[in-house]
């Protein structure tokens, strides 16, 4: 890694997650366990067997943001595969389920007005945009890495196709918030709705992590790969 990143392999796991504990996430994504004791990031990585450098990057770029990234760091892209298509699961099968559980807990379907409706269907209308944007990528994106991982370039797609139609995902939760914020009834339960607006910041945090992981690091590194399978290395 490069000398000016925070985290290093030789940095204890627990002392990442403790200074950063978004980093619960990427751990979880890349399939590590808790329970590691005071060893380090290259340790546990190698225990359960993950590339490290993989972790590492993503890791310090959550921490620092895409100006911190160097495009030519050693990562293994079958290892940020796994990553981003448990970050799929994880929105799709927890994640939202959870939120939107609690917002149907939150609202009052039987009191005289429309917003309760009008938040559960901005909600669910979000969800079917999330879940066709993750199932796009985890059917053709993810598929066409792979095959490039074996060796085979395709002449009718490039990543540059998927790039340039890849958007955030996140404006519609922009909607949400603001109709939570301006228009839930005064009658409501709040606590219940603060602690699912909170919900709803955070999956939109984690949402846009997530995204940038993909145009930062995902894509350059398939157009690496693309080169050097053109240029028959």
């Amino acid at each position: 890694m490069d000398k000016q990143h925070k985290y290093r392999a030789t940095d204890r796991l627990s002392d990442l997650i403790l200074d950063n504990f978004s980093l619960l996430m990427v751990m979880s994504r890349f399939g590590l366990k808790l329970g590691f004791g005071d060893k380090t990031v290259q340790d546990v990585c190698k225990e359960q067997g993950v590339d490290y450098h993989t972790f590492l990057a993503v890791a310090n770029f959550i921490n620092e943001g895409n100006l911190a990234y160097n495009d030519d760091e050693q990562i293994s892209l079958a290892s940020l595969i796994d990553y981003l298509k448990n970050a799929h699961a994880y929105f799709l099968d927890f994640n939202l389920p959870t939120i939107r559980r609690k917002l149907i807990e939150a609202l009052d379907f039987s009191a005289a007005n429309d917003v309760d409706v009008l938040i559960l269907k901005f909600f669910d209308d979000y969800a079917k945009e999330v879940k066709r944007h993750m199932e796009h990528e985890n059917k053709w994106v993810f598929k066409y890495v792979e095959q490039l991982l074996q060796g085979k370039l395709s002449d009718k797609y490039n990543i540059v196709d998927y790039s340039s139609k890849h958007n955030q995902i996140d404006a519609k939760l922009k909607e949400l918030k603001n109709i939570i914020i301006k228009y839930y009834p005064e009658e409501g339960n709040n606590n219940l709705m603060n602690s699912v607006l909170f919900d709803i910041f955070n999956c939109e945090q984690d949402l846009i992590a997530h995204c940038d992981v993909e145009n930062y690091m995902f894509v350059p590194a398939v157009m690496r790969l693309e080169r050097r399978l053109r240029n028959g290395q």
